[in-house]
């Protein structure tokens, strides 16, 4: 059996992602010209929307839809828009889903502030909206996502990662907003604290394959795809769990040779070697191994909610993120 694809898990919403699509346009523009000059560039770049899914996810497994949670999806797109933007300027990348990123077009003070006014126009949407307990869960996040980054990078600058310093840096950077998602969704239509923490538990499980099966894709993911070219975390010198899995478990000799490339300079990298040496000494395995039981964590704290439709979606969207080739 083959798992959906995102298109057919999120079919049993698609009215409800309508009216966000709709909602979501509306939250972003200015009356500025320039900022929607780039909004506009920006709206073309269409990406997964795996966050509003899951909010809404969230809240129909709770309860119904309401304007609460048309507000929480906006207000999580709306931040994670702004980190995606606000990485391009860090990582100094010069593409963005086959799109040249912001800072390429307009350079990166236009693209560090466009990344503040989405940030402010999110928190706007709550406050508008009295949605004050999201605020308290949405600031958490953003704190965690910042201290994420900066773990990774003093980590990627000493290239000392080991498996522990791995997880949190992946828990912080990206489960956190996943794990976000889906409390926000549930808090939106619930005060049920057992379904808020289950939903918390599920997004932060989720977040945690989510991550490591990106990591996986840096080694295994196709070439020809608009997106990262395999390789790139060794380009950046970032350690991830299929090359901290590999180092541990090989000859102190061929560690100490994979060690030698990572601190050559990007050009002279010979990153095929480095992804054999992976994939020989049992990183790949290892780490969908990892993948699977987040997963089969996520989809244990759905056990408290009978059994639908949107239940299935959601533990169809646990495969999806695990078996995802891109």
């Amino acid at each position: 059996m083959h798992s959906k694809n995102l298109s057919e898990i999120s079919q049993i919403i698609n009215d409800e992602l309508e009216q966000f699509n709709s909602q979501f346009k509306k939250s972003i523009w200015s009356d500025t010209k320039i900022v929607n000059f780039i909004i506009r560039y920006l709206l073309k770049q269409k990406g997964k929307k795996i966050r509003p899914l899951l909010v809404i996810l969230s809240s129909k497994i709770c309860g119904d839809v309401s304007d609460r949670t048309y507000r929480g999806a906006t207000l999580v797109e709306l931040l994670h828009t702004a980190t995606l933007v606000h990485d391009d300027v860090v990582d100094e990348a010069e593409t963005r889903r086959g799109f040249p990123s912001i800072n390429a077009v307009w350079k990166n003070k236009a693209a560090v502030l466009i990344g503040d006014y989405l940030l402010a126009k999110g928190l706007m949407t709550a406050v508008d909206g009295n949605d004050f307990d999201f605020l308290r869960v949405i600031t958490n996040t953003v704190k965690r996502m910042s201290e994420g980054e900066l773990l990774q990078s003093s980590k990627t600058r000493k290239l000392n990662n080991d498996e522990e310093t791995y997880y949190r840096i992946i828990s912080d950077k990206t489960a956190s907003l996943l794990s976000t998602c889906c409390e926000v969704g549930a808090r939106a239509v619930t005060d049920d604290d057992i379904k808020i923490t289950a939903m918390r538990n599920f997004g932060e499980n989720l977040g945690i394959a989510f991550q490591i099966r990106d990591d996986i894709l840096d080694y295994i993911g196709k070439k020809s795809i608009i997106g990262k070219p395999l390789g790139g975390d060794i380009r950046e010198k970032k350690l991830t769990l299929p090359l901290i899995y590999a180092l541990k478990n090989s000859s102190k000799e061929k560690s100490n040779e994979v060690m030698k490339i990572l601190k050559m300079k990007e050009r002279k990298m010979d990153v095929d070697k480095v992804i054999d040496f992976v994939i020989q000494n049992g990183g790949i395995e290892y780490s969908e191994n990892a993948a699977k039981e987040y997963g089969e964590k996520a989809k244990k704290e759905l056990l408290i909610f009978p059994d639908s439709d949107i239940k299935s979606s959601l533990l169809e969207l646990v495969d999806f993120i695990i078996e995802r080739t891109k």
